[in-house]
């Protein structure tokens, strides 16, 4: 199959346990049912991308902090989302966001959406990676690349996200053969479009190409112009019990 590109990228995929990333769900006050769910004990979940308006918002949201507050009392990582569109960010407005994200919502790390995947932007990554830790020592640093990035970009993050995208190309992709230096838990998938009847084959492919952290949704971008992380998916129970089971086989 396409996305078995080799011995040893395959050979990662026995005994992996995989949870859930959770790329981040629409508002709490909006979504109050889906935030309480995720804080249900024994939900596999790695960490949870809190983003209260395409960042931490311009003020402290007391419902966005309650609904931090109960995942972290169920033991789940949360992470505030800091966008770096594709390094065009002004780095003094990430480190704002990124203060105000511990301040109002005492988050567990960051997720670093659009991050860029060249070479060339690494030293700059590099720069926010280092300053992220330096205000919160325990922080947790998702690089969120969405495809498969220079080497260089996974010795500074916690995790790498190396696909976000759907299912008709998740079902064909193939894996960066350098990948195979690292453990699974480095890198994280987030597919959309999934089919209910294809939840066991995408979480194969997950497993044989080495991400530990997943995320796969029935919910669709309809061309680009909706969220399809926005919304839990219309089989959640399916995907918890799915990826409940603990390692493949």
């Amino acid at each position: 199959m396409p996305h078995l590109t080799s011995a040893t990228a395959g050979s990662t995929g026995t005994g992996v346990r995989t949870a859930l990333g959770i790329p981040g769900y629409a508002h709490p006050l909006v979504a109050p049912a889906q935030w309480a769910e995720l804080a249900r004990p024994g939900t596999p979940l790695d960490w949870v991308v809190l983003d209260v308006a395409a960042g931490p918002g311009s003020r402290p949201d007391p419902h966005c902090l309650e609904a931090a507050g109960r995942l972290r009392a169920a033991g789940v990582r949360v992470l505030g989302h800091l966008d770096l569109t594709y390094g065009a960010r002004a780095f003094g407005e990430l480190l704002s966001d990124a203060h105000h994200h511990l301040d109002w919502c005492r988050v567990d790390g960051f997720l670093l959406d659009r991050c860029p995947t060249e070479r060339t932007a690494l030293p700059e990554v590099r720069r926010a990676v280092t300053t992220l830790r330096a205000i919160s020592d325990t922080t947790h640093i998702v690089l969120g690349h969405g495809r498969h990035p220079h080497p260089g970009y996974a010795e500074d993050a916690d995790q790498l996200v190396t696909f976000a995208g759907s299912w008709s190309d998740y079902r064909w992709s193939q894996v960066a053969e350098w990948t195979a230096d690292y453990p699974p838990d480095r890198f994280c998938h987030f597919v959309h479009s999934v089919p209910r009847g294809h939840l066991d084959e995408a979480l194969r492919i997950a497993r044989w190409q080495g991400a530990a952290t997943v995320y796969f949704t029935d919910r669709t971008d309809r061309g680009g112009r909706v969220d399809p992380w926005e919304a839990m998916p219309g089989y959640w129970d399916d995907i918890v019990s799915l990826v409940g089971t603990g390692v493949s086989e």
